[in-house]
């Protein structure tokens, strides 16, 4: 029996993704781990590796196809003593960009006519998907479940529910295996989930309509752009995380006279090669590692809000917010708190430079336990940022500049910064916040003390 390959889920969110490349033609035989194809999500670029061995029968999205749904299928695997007769699947129609009627401009005494809000999806990070838009298996719950081709038809033909099948695959990826061990009992099946009060499963307004906005502006004033896949992705998860997480906010004013002056002194005395200094630190730099040292200080407030439980880590995973051209990136510095200013440099560079050619693992920006983002370099004096799920925290850091000051009853000049703690209040309570906020300004405002 013929085999459908299907468009991966290369990560936990992706909804859809460009058939970059293929490495296979139809009539080529594979086996399991080969490279098939090269899949392009909105932030990164993907080897996917054949699960199954046969040979490829049909290639059913041609290379170069964008918005390709996750568990569409994209090609058609023969097993042994199959023929190109055997490979039945029909290709899904390349998708198209939905025509708009352009709606006429109101008349004076007559209000345009609305139209059906958007419903956006209520799971964390996916975008929202239209009715007719093909589905992704789910289970019990309603989640969507990450399985091999083999694994989801063996299931079927053993009449067991693949998403109560626990994987042992990648990101939790359903194999063969998985399946055999649950039809010989070896692995019990997952708990039907409870089910969910009605107001937990209720749909999340999107807000005014595509028709709705052109309606309010002359046509040919404006330049329509549709959106890209990262852009997409920033829209539904920031969407999400300000419906649904319940946000509060604490802002003080860190000194850094001794921070800049312990920044000058480090970077005036790094070698030189080729006439060049080996490093030179930034500011944020030494927030980063105050906020990890923070973190590992109030070990209450690195915490992940997770339905029933409440995650505490131990370590601080920072995510640092990269912007590129149509979005931004949170890549995360794994345990940073136990990295030296350099160590952090070199790696928030090298982050930083992968994530503007979009050369990040999915590894390397999922997951963390809180966030900074610094606007500083843009002169902005202080700003409240959106949580990053599934982070619990995320510190928000100002530009640096010289401020006029009372201390005893004398007027001084110093230079300071502002920075602001938006706290997840589900995970994070307002005098735990202000005890992280407090912690991370000791140190940064005594730079020494990141050395203890």
């Amino acid at each position: 029996m013929s085999i459908n390959i299907t468009m991966p889920a290369l990560s936990p969110t992706m909804e859809e993704g460009k058939l970059a490349k293929w490495h296979v033609k139809e009539g080529d035989s594979v086996s399991s781990g080969d490279v098939i194809a090269e899949i392009e999500t909105d932030k990164a670029t993907m080897e996917v590796e054949a699960v199954d061995e046969g040979r490829i029968g049909q290639i059913v999205v041609p290379e170069g196809t964008e918005n390709v749904k996750v568990n569409a299928v994209i090609a058609v695997l023969l097993t042994e003593g199959e023929s190109a007769a055997d490979a039945k699947a029909a290709p899904a129609p390349a998708p198209k960009a939905a025509e708009v009627p352009r709606p006429e401009a109101p008349r004076a005494a007559e209000a345009p006519k609305a139209a059906p809000a958007p419903v956006a999806s209520a799971v964390s990070g996916t975008a929202a998907v239209t009715a007719s838009a093909p589905k992704p298996p789910a289970g019990a719950n309603g989640a969507r479940v990450f399985a091999s081709p083999l694994a989801k038809r063996l299931a079927r033909e053993a009449g067991i529910d693949v998403g109560a099948i626990n994987g042992s695959g990648p990101h939790g990826r359903v194999v063969r295996s998985d399946v055999e061990a649950a039809k010989s009992g070896k692995v019990p099946l997952k708990a039907a989930p409870a089910a969910a009060p009605a107001s937990g499963g209720a749909a999340l307004a999107g807000g005014m309509s595509k028709q709705q906005v052109l309606a309010l502006y002359p046509e040919g004033s404006y330049e329509l752009v549709p959106n890209d896949g990262m852009r997409k992705v920033v829209a539904a998860r920031l969407t999400e995380a300000k419906q649904t997480i319940p946000h509060f906010y604490l802002t003080l004013d860190c000194r850094i006279d001794a921070l800049m002056a312990a920044r000058e002194q480090i970077n005036a005395a790094a070698p030189l090669k080729d006439g060049k200094p080996t490093y030179k630190l930034s500011v944020n730099d030494f927030v980063m590692k105050a906020w990890a040292a923070a973190l590992m200080k109030v070990p209450t407030a690195n915490a992940t809000w997770a339905g029933d439980s409440i995650l505490y880590h131990k370590h601080a995973d920072v995510a640092v917010a990269v912007a590129v051209p149509g979005g931004l990136f949170t890549p995360v510095v794994k345990a940073c708190e136990t990295k030296s200013l350099r160590q952090i440099s070199d790696e928030v560079k090298d982050l930083a430079s992968r994530a503007r050619s979009k050369k990040l693992s999915p590894a390397e920006y999922q997951g963390g336990t809180s966030s900074v983002s610094n606007l500083g370099m843009y002169g902005i004096t202080n700003f409240a940022a959106v949580i990053n799920p599934p982070h619990g925290t995320i510190l928000a850091v100002g530009v640096g500049e010289e401020r006029v000051y009372a201390e005893k009853g004398e007027i001084k000049v110093g230079q300071f910064m502002t920075v602001t703690l938006s706290c997840d209040h589900r995970a994070v309570d307002g005098a735990l916040g202000a005890e992280l906020l407090a912690a991370f300004k000791a140190l940064i405002e005594t730079p020494v003390m990141m050395l203890a």
